[in-house]
């Protein structure tokens, strides 16, 4: 599976700790929605870039996140647990 640190790198943001373990949880749960069976590497980006661009502007709810990086593949807001 593919991991968000990568591409929180190469974006030049820092987040502290916790913040970017959360990123991270919401990036595997997405991925896992998506059956990760060897996706292309831009779909990693659109959801790595998603997530990053929603932490950015203040948001850290793990659902959240996941769904936001879902959302650019028709993936709906209605799924609630991580």
């Amino acid at each position: 599976m593919a991991s968000i640190l990568p591409f929180i790198r190469k974006g030049g943001t820092v987040f502290d700790d916790q913040v970017t373990q959360i990123l991270g949880d919401a990036f595997d749960r997405a991925c896992e929605e998506l059956h990760d069976k060897g996706q292309p590497t831009i779909v990693y980006e659109v959801i790595a870039k998603r997530i990053i661009d929603a932490a950015k502007n203040g948001e850290r709810d793990p659902v959240q996140l996941r769904n936001i990086g879902l959302a650019a593949f028709g993936f709906k807001n209605d799924k609630q647990a991580i």
